[in-house]
């Protein structure tokens, strides 16, 4: 049983020191000392499910949903709310859900070595932001790798080659339900006119590679999504050069 004070520790595995590690050890630890010390290495390019890798990890329950309701119709996203019982305290709570189709962030790259950004209004912050392109997926979309090309394509007049899925995450996992995909698109060139929406007003930028982890650092890039997605690129990276 984890008691207060129990914590986890992560470390790189034996050999596995270098700029990026394959894989981690689990160690188990009581009052901050080991007891004993059990590890579990899991790959760092595998998927394991937590419960099966260390069973220790494995005492969140999902709770068990009662009912359901719409509570709000808002064109690009809905709200329900969730009766669910607690499966520590079996006590009943209720609880608002934001749903909403994925959305899908590009990290399109041109043969020289250049992001291809955009700058745009935000209505919810009210300034304009630096971003990349990116938008939600549309029902004929195959793939993410496919709303990434067309959102590409539409936002910039940029195409590229081998799209790839590099990140996924729960945007807001606490309240909304979809997923924010980030998709990479190599050696990209401007060939297309732009295809804004009615209600965008955007501008291209290309930004060196070698700048961006300053534009973050000084607050230039502020949208968390995009920061997550520069993030996937950046462990893209360094797991492509550390296989080199």
């Amino acid at each position: 049983m984890k008691r207060r004070g129990d914590v986890f520790s992560l470390s790189p595995a034996e050999g596995e020191r270098g700029p990026i590690a394959r894989s981690v050890l689990i160690q188990w630890h009581v009052g901050g000392s080991p007891h004993p010390p059990p590890t579990q290495e899991i790959s760092f390019y595998d998927s394991v499910p937590l419960d099966s890798a260390y069973p220790l990890l494995a005492m969140i329950k999902p709770w068990e949903k009662l009912s359901s309701r719409p509570a709000g119709d808002f064109r690009i996203f809905t709200i329900r709310s969730d009766r669910k019982i607690s499966p520590r305290t079996k006590e009943e709570h209720d609880f608002v859900v934001i749903d909403c189709v994925n959305w899908v962030n590009v990290i399109a790259v041109t043969p020289d070595r250049q992001l291809v950004m955009v700058e745009q209004y935000r209505h919810g912050s009210d300034t304009v932001e630096l971003e990349i392109p990116g938008g939600m997926a549309d029902a004929q979309d195959a793939s993410p790798q496919a709303t990434g090309l067309r959102e590409l394509r539409e936002e910039t007049g940029y195409e590229g080659e081998n799209p790839r899925l590099i990140g996924e995450i729960f945007p807001n996992p606490a309240i909304m339900s979809n997923r924010c995909f980030t998709v990479l698109v190599e050696n990209c060139h401007c060939v297309h006119p732009v295809e804004f929406d009615h209600g965008e007003d955007l501008i291209t930028r290309l930004i060196p590679l070698a700048d961006i982890p300053h534009l973050v650092a000084n607050g230039k890039i502020k949208h968390s999504l995009v920061v997550v997605a520069l993030y996937y690129f950046d462990l893209w990276q360094r797991a492509l050069d550390f296989r080199r």
